[in-house]
């Protein structure tokens, strides 16, 4: 084989770059956020476990449901009533007001780029109580 020490050589180097990312963070992820859980509300309209992973299916099941079926109910798995509205039932001041606080978190940590804000207005963040003083 010729040049057998230098594609050797060269295949050692590439295995090392193409690591280093591991070795540089030890393999170890970045901390998970600290979530605000909400307000007012003590549980969400589907379970915590539900929420976290299938969150975005329910909101893509409620768009669908109030945009081309005139649906505005959901009723949730314990018989509980909620309008279908990310802003007015999800970002409402009893829940998950504060979008910086909830939203973002996770979405940061997981490196997602929602697009309920492309047809949805922001929401405006509540002003604490200390703030409203100064």
């Amino acid at each position: 084989m010729y040049d057998g020490g230098k594609i050797i050589t060269g295949i050692i180097i590439g295995l090392v770059l193409l690591a280093f990312p591991i070795w540089y963070t030890h393999g170890t992820a970045p901390p998970r956020p600290e979530v605000k859980l909400p307000v007012k509300e003590k549980q969400c309209v589907q379970p915590k476990a539900y929420m976290k992973t299938n969150h975005m299916q329910l909101l893509d099941l409620w768009r669908d449901s109030t945009v081309r079926a005139a649906k505005r109910i959901y009723i949730s798995d314990d018989g509980r009533k909620y309008d279908m509205s990310l802003q007015n039932t999800c970002m409402s001041a009893d829940c998950h007001a504060k979008k910086t606080e909830f939203c973002d978190q996770c979405h940061n940590y997981t490196g997602v780029v929602p697009y309920c804000w492309d047809c949805h207005i922001e929401p405006k963040e509540p002003k604490e109580k200390s703030e409203e003083k100064h």
